[in-house]
């Protein structure tokens, strides 16, 4: 039963981890854009988590409701996508983007039309969640040759093998104070444990013999049977 719960604690975490890392690390999309606008916004609590802070020098008074930059393209397979494009600034993830309204001047000008198409790379983070109203967030744009082009995610693999090495460094400190401190408190606390079983087995030996003792000295006060 605890192997079992821990298997599912381990998958539950590995799981939160994936989520974690997908939602959070860039992702490029090659796509069409088709124009750039900014729409008012009412957040509430069920996507105001996916929405970046506002914009650097902006009013911050209320927050959950401001103008946000979107990006409207199409991808090659004629699938609308929409992406918004805030700033991240100081905060979390840490692209330490400052540039929205750079970014949406240059998506303006990349923009196309079917007849004579621009293909572009989007690089972005965060999902698309439609009955949330949960968009990704733009955070580099760059006109590309054809839809087809090759994008290798530097950006991703890098994150992911420093995370790694992280991991693993961390585990091997894990396993070095698990060897020389966990083990050796674990063995002195057997050691004990025994030590007192061995000395609580001793005094009830000593105690059922003297109880026998005691016992076997009452039977001599017994009255002898008669004949």
């Amino acid at each position: 039963m605890l192997r079992k719960l821990k298997w599912i604690m381990l998958t539950l975490l590995a799981l939160i981890l994936g989520l974690f890392l997908h939602y959070n690390l860039p992702q490029t999309d090659i796509v069409r854009i088709v124009g750039t606008s900014f729409r008012g916004m009412d957040l509430g609590w069920e996507n105001q988590w996916a929405f970046s802070a506002p914009e650097s020098g902006s009013n911050t008074a209320n927050s959950a409701s401001r103008d946000i930059l979107f990006i409207d393209t199409v991808t090659p397979s004629g699938r609308p996508s929409v992406f918004r494009n805030e700033d991240t600034a100081w905060g979390w993830p840490p692209y330490f983007k400052f540039n929205s309204f750079d970014l949406q001047a240059a998506a303006g000008n990349l923009a196309s039309t079917a007849e004579a198409p621009k293909w572009v790379a989007i690089t972005h983070y965060g999902w698309r969640i439609q009955f949330l109203t949960i968009f990704p967030n733009a955070i580099k744009v760059r006109q590309v040759e054809s839809p087809d082009v090759t994008i290798i995610p530097w950006g991703s693999i890098i994150i992911l093998t420093v995370l790694a090495l992280l991991a693993f460094l961390f585990w091997r400190m894990w396993a070095q104070f698990h060897e020389r401190t966990i083990e050796p408190a674990m063995i002195e606390v057997e050691e004990a444990l025994d030590a007192v079983d061995a000395r609580a087995d001793a005094a009830k030996a000593q105690a059922r013999g003297t109880w026998g003792r005691f016992t076997a000295w009452l039977g001599t006060w017994r009255a002898k049977p008669r004949k």
